[in-house]
């Protein structure tokens, strides 16, 4: 710990990476500077217009050309602007979003009134200069500070009589170069703020603005989000294929030997007979069990026939009637599918769990691009999305579809019916 206290005191770490940061602030002074003689001009011209009694409309239609003359230059000086930044201290500046394709007037309109141009040319015509001068006062306290440092060498390398003749040289040297070594540890400060600060500038007038910078995350956020459920989705149709041709075949091979065994083997004592007798129980309960299971990872219907077959398949396990009706003329992503069998599922569920119904119906119909998805009971009502509050039910039917950014309502009063409503967006 001492010793990296002491590193710190080093004369030499206080210009690490200045030459860099010096060297972006040189570079971009052209670039700076570039449109201040169209604007130097333009004053130039206006006083003279003044001073002559142009009328005030002229006055106005000049002033346009500097700002015509600074949206043409924006580009090559954005671009400039950018490869300073990448080539010396390796900073890829974001873009804002295009103006997107087009050649009609509209589309020309439409570029000429973007923010992100508007932006650039600020940065151009009033950052740039201002920039410029703290670029060149910044430059000034390296040069100062350079020449005050070294004054002995300037003075030991003048001739002999001229540094005897000098009288009181000495001391105003030493006062001198005190103040060049002061001005050289504070310019690398100096320097270090002004590259934050034209970062800084750069980012907020060249790059995307605020807005657009959350679009993109959001877009980005979507996209990351679409993926982790495919990939969900592929997990589960993989480990429902994993059962169902491995260990669910395992069992039914064992239930059938465990018959054959019954069956055959005649002379077994009562005690053998009986372990052989529940070790089969067991098995085709085991089965049983393994297909709802596998039936609740990703139904092996749905993925071959879709959603009619599926749900007609749910529809004929319930002890109650389903009037089904499923109009869907092309079939939506494997995501959405499966979120709509599953909510179609587990709504049905909770009907004969908790809505003392005596039949439900299901309507699932593709409208444009969102599928719509109605379970109605003629229940007893009363189910409630808020009271509902944990992990299973309602709720996690609500959860289920915000995870594809659909939306869903319950509409269930006291005495019924309950109506449950889902939309779901569809992959073009």
């Amino acid at each position: 710990m001492r010793l990296t206290t002491w590193l710190r005191l080093v004369p030499g770490r206080p210009f690490r990476g200045a030459g860099h940061r010096t060297t972006l602030i040189a570079a971009g002074l052209p670039l700076h500077l570039a449109v201040v003689p169209l604007w130097l001009w333009l004053l130039g011209t206006m006083a003279a217009l003044v001073s002559a009694g142009t009328p005030l409309p002229v006055r106005l239609a000049l002033l346009a050309l500097p700002v015509l003359s600074t949206m043409s230059v924006t580009p090559l000086l954005t671009v400039g602007q950018r490869r300073r930044y990448r080539a010396l201290v390796g900073k890829d500046l974001p873009r804002p979003a295009g103006p997107g394709p087009g050649r009609s007037w509209r589309s020309a309109v439409r570029r000429l009134t973007r923010r992100a141009l508007w932006r650039q040319v600020c940065y151009h015509a009033v950052a740039g200069p201002l920039l410029a001068a703290l670029d060149l006062a910044v430059l000034a306290v390296w040069a100062v500070a350079l020449v005050a440092a070294s004054l002995y060498i300037w003075i030991w390398a003048l001739p002999p009589q001229w540094r005897i003749t000098e009288v009181g040289y000495t001391m105003q040297a030493l006062y001198i170069t005190a103040g060049g070594l002061a001005l050289l540890l504070l310019g690398p400060r100096l320097t270090g703020a002004l590259v934050r600060l034209e970062t800084r500038a750069a980012e907020v007038l060249l790059g995307p603005s605020r807005t657009e910078k959350l679009a993109r995350r959001v877009a980005d956020l979507a996209e990351s989000r679409a993926g982790v459920l495919d990939a969900a989705d592929a997990e589960r149709r993989r480990i429902e294929r994993d059962l169902h041709d491995g260990v669910q075949q395992r069992l039914v091979s064992l239930a059938v030997n465990l018959g054959l065994a019954r069956a055959t083997l005649g002379d077994l004592p009562a005690d053998a007979r009986k372990v052989i007798d529940e070790a089969h129980r067991e098995a085709k309960e085991a089965i049983a069990e393994l297909n709802n299971l596998v039936r609740g990872l990703h139904p092996a219907v749905l993925e071959d026939r879709g959603l009619d077959a599926a749900l007609s398949g749910v529809a004929a396990r319930l002890p109650i009637p389903v009037h089904m009706a499923v109009d869907l003329p092309r079939r939506p992503s494997p995501t959405v599918e499966a979120v709509a069998y599953f909510v179609v599922s587990e709504a049905l569920t909770n009907v004969v769990k908790h809505a003392r119904a005596t039949r439900a119906d299901v309507t699932v119909q593709r409208i444009g691009e969102t599928l719509l998805v109605v379970v109605a009971d003629d229940g007893a009502g009363g189910a409630d999305l808020v009271a509902a509050g944990g992990g299973t039910g309602l709720t996690g039917l609500a959860k289920r579809v915000a995870s594809v950014d659909g939306a869903f309502s319950c509409r269930s009063p006291a005495g019924g019916p309950t109506v449950v409503t889902v939309e779901l967006p569809c992959a073009p």
